[in-house]
């Protein structure tokens, strides 16, 4: 069965943005989250040389959820200078590397993931590359999660159904009810009072999903949820339309869909040049069928260190440290294309 990598592009760019603070080009030009990112792309295509790539970003206002909460992700900061300096070269990285862009007015990066991924879940595997919980949702059979890894090799965690169940206490399909009983500080979803983690799971494995007690209370007349629940079914009903993925097709994905989701070799010219106009010669060297060239330009400081030894060290005046997962919802800019 063919492959088809689905990238949620905020999710990783400012998870790159993060790993490393203080790196620069010989032209003084913040590039940290660039080298990250370029390493990133180089690891996923060595992992999976033959599959197919779509770069989703979010872009604008999601009307439908502001509409059910005005202060949905009103707390995120805007996107620093010193990202929001390096998108462009962000973007052309990862055209180079044969990765469709693509954002929607309207919809958020994880809408369309999952538009695409449950349209072709049935003619391909299907792999996420995130680390935002809320895709947890779209795990089945053929759908899963590739979620970068900290640690010295910087490896993918992938998240199946099994992996799901195991973290979350709770099968994908409850996902949803299960993080709107939870709800999420960082998207600024309040959740329902008194019910945790362990809590939340408890009750969906043990009296089902969310529709079948809110439909039917008396299946929680005796339970100690009872009380907890009472008075918050329209936070809770509010919290799982939040948290739903808004996952159907529509007429503009579905016409460009086919020429997406067809495959790009990486121009690794175009990605030499890069590297040495930025000075990521740790990576050139890595680059296969590139003519060596010669370095005019200082390196940018530690290029040669592993990047994906993700811990919280100092290694000259280069600090790497990463928001921890499901931080996966660091502010994201809105406006992009």
């Amino acid at each position: 069965m063919e492959h088809l990598l689905l990238f949620d592009a905020y999710s990783q760019i400012f998870r790159s943005f993060y790993a490393i603070r203080q790196l620069t080009n010989s032209r003084g030009e913040p590039v940290n989250a660039a080298f990250v990112f370029t390493k990133l792309l180089l690891k996923l295509h060595r992992k999976y040389p033959e599959c197919r790539g779509i770069m989703l970003f979010d872009c604008g206002k999601v009307e439908f959820r502001l509409k059910l909460a005005p202060d949905y992700k009103a707390n995120r900061p805007p996107m620093p200078d010193a990202l929001k300096a390096q998108m462009p070269l962000i973007k052309r990285i990862a055209s180079a590397f044969g990765w469709k862009l693509y954002a929607k007015e309207g919809y958020e990066a994880d809408d369309l993931i999952g538009a695409i991924a449950r349209r072709c879940e049935n003619s391909c595997k299907v792999m996420i590359v995130s680390s935002d919980k809320d895709l947890s949702q779209l795990v089945n059979k053929n759908i899963s999660m590739l979620v970068p890894q900290n640690g010295n090799k910087g490896d993918f965690e992938e998240r199946t159904p099994e992996t799901v169940s195991a973290k979350f206490g709770v099968a994908p399909e409850l996902l949803v009810d299960y993080l709107a009983l939870l709800g999420d500080s960082s998207d600024n979803i309040a959740g329902v009072p008194g019910i945790g983690a362990k809590g939340a799971a408890e009750l969906l494995n043990t009296y089902g999903s969310a529709d079948r007690w809110m439909n039917d209370p008396e299946v929680l007349k005796d339970s100690k949820f009872c009380k907890k629940l009472s008075g918050n079914f329209e936070l809770l009903e509010r919290n799982r339309q939040l948290v739903r993925l808004r996952s159907e097709m529509f007429e503009e994905l579905e016409e460009i869909l086919p020429d997406m989701l067809e495959a790009v070799e990486p121009d690794w010219a175009e990605i030499a040049e890069i590297c040495r106009d930025n000075q990521f010669n740790s990576i050139l060297k890595e680059l296969p069928e590139v003519p060596a060239a010669p370095v005019n330009a200082a390196d940018v400081e530690s290029d040669d260190m592993d990047l994906f030894s993700f811990t919280a060290t100092q290694v000259g005046k280069t600090e790497t440290a990463l928001p921890e997962e499901g931080a996966d919802d660091t502010p994201k800019q809105l406006e992009l294309f």
